[in-house]
């Protein structure tokens, strides 16, 4: 019996195409069993929710520079494709939007925030909002490093279900999703132990690990419960565990 873990994109099938554009969520999308794409968002000069993970374009794209210095028509500009691949070449910073165009109704979405002491205002009332409008609030999970803005996610929008990002296990972590109304734990992969899940089950918790692009450490993760969505870089390799066989179509 192959792997039934849900299986989660990061910043689309990042492994085979530049992360966070729109060539790597469709590749993600080529995959049936892909049910969640991961994103990271930040806000341009002019306010617009784009796609992209550092705060500076320096390492994705062609030129340089912070990412809110940009608006979102100097973001579009941009190739953030060569970097990864000639035959990426002109693939642009995409906004949000664009994103949900082509996502919409055909898999969940793990929207990353990447603020941190209030860097982007507005951001968290910006995704909401735009959630809202597209009718897509029960298919997004909006996370975080901080809970300050997943605070200020809840109050934009009460109906949203966010989710904490960490790369640690302290104790009295369920307690602290509790307070700040967080359901969705997305926890490095490293961290996860078969006591922890328990107890994070226990709390009502849905719990994603990242970023799993070994077999070896998938299977380690779907030993401990089909229940832990695997994000990973790589769901060509996720998709020969399920299946049990080499993916033709990716060699």
């Amino acid at each position: 019996m192959g792997m039934a873990n849900p299986c989660c994109a990061h910043r689309g099938a990042s492994g085979l195409a530049p992360e966070n554009t729109l060539a790597a969520m469709k590749r993600a999308l080529d995959f049936p069993f892909v049910e969640w794409i991961e994103l990271d968002v930040q806000l341009s000069k002019d306010g617009v929710p784009v796609v992209i993970h550092d705060d500076t374009v320096d390492r994705t794209t062609d030129r340089k520079g912070r990412v809110a210095d940009f608006t979102a028509k100097e973001l579009q500009a941009m190739d953030a494709g060569s970097w990864f691949s000639p035959e990426f070449r002109g693939e642009p910073v995409p906004t949000l939007e664009q994103v949900l165009d082509l996502i919409a109704g055909r898999c969940k979405l793990n929207i990353e925030l990447k603020t941190y002491g209030g860097r982007y205002p507005g951001l968290e009332a910006a995704v909401a909002g735009l959630l809202r409008r597209r009718g897509l609030i029960r298919d997004a999970v909006i996370t975080s490093f901080d809970p300050l803005a997943l605070r200020r996610v809840k109050e934009a929008e009460s109906g949203i279900r966010t989710g904490l990002i960490i790369d640690a296990a302290p104790p009295g972590l369920e307690q602290a999703l509790a307070r700040i109304g967080a359901t969705f734990l997305s926890i490095g992969w490293t961290r996860l132990t078969a006591k922890r899940m328990a107890s994070f089950r226990r709390a009502g918790l849905t719990v994603m690990a990242w970023t799993v692009d070994r077999k070896a450490s998938m299977r380690k993760i779907a030993a401990m419960g089909e229940d832990i969505i695997i994000c990973t870089n790589r769901p060509d390799r996720y998709g020969e565990l399920r299946e049990g066989r080499r993916l033709a179509w990716f060699g």
